[in-house]
């Protein structure tokens, strides 16, 4: 079994890799690749990432990888971690206003707390509660704290696509999953014991969820 991880030169995916190797199945291989062929022979793709929307499209764009990023997700399962969450949506509020991946309808918004006290970016352990079952949330307990760095979150259209929510100032969406894909806000690689168990579950789901 070989699972990719997408490196678009964002982001330190070391930790990601790492992660995963430490969970997966023994016959499996992690392999960090930008080549759109090598994502489409992988059993299993996970989309990291972080930083400026706008640079995130910029360079997906450049290294031609938006075709394969969407036969592998209609086909295999698919991870989206942190901005690889958020340019799944159609339209994100960052950088004056950036057109995303729009594989699930709905916008990227910006936190406005009106608690002083909720300082952006969030950045730290907050609670994740499952609104849905879904197999990737296996042996994971409700309300489980997983770690966030991020100043914007989801805003799916479709509730049917949400399968987890966070608090801060708002309720937000978490987590997303449709068939192959699931996406999550928080880094499951920084998110101890849980987190592991997340990245676990995904190296041995086979999908669709729906």
């Amino acid at each position: 079994m070989q699972i990719a991880v997408v490196d678009y030169g964002m982001g330190n995916l070391r930790s990601v890799v790492k992660a995963i190797e430490h969970v997966a199945p023994n016959d499996a291989h992690v392999v960090l690749t930008d080549a759109p062929e090598v994502i489409l022979e992988s059993d299993r793709v996970v989309f990291p990432g972080q930083g400026a929307a706008a640079q995130c499209m910029q360079a997906l764009h450049e290294r031609r990888l938006t075709p394969a990023l969407r036969e592998a997700a209609r086909t295999r399962p698919f991870l989206g971690i942190c901005m690889g969450m958020q340019v799944l949506l159609e339209r994100s509020e960052e950088n004056e206003g950036v057109d995303l991946l729009g594989w699930f309808p709905g916008q990227v918004r910006r936190f406005q707390p009106t608690d002083h006290r909720l300082k952006v970016p969030q950045m730290g352990w907050n609670q994740m509660h499952q609104t849905q079952d879904h197999p990737l949330f296996d042996g994971i307990r409700q309300d489980a704290r997983f770690y966030f760095v991020h100043s914007y979150y989801c805003e799916p259209a479709e509730p049917a696509h949400q399968v987890a929510t966070a608090e801060y100032g708002l309720s937000y969406c978490a987590a997303l999953a449709d068939e192959y894909v699931f996406a999550i806000q928080a880094h499951p690689e920084k998110s101890a014991e849980d987190g592991l168990r997340l990245l676990a579950n995904f190296t041995r789901w086979k999908g669709p969820w729906s």
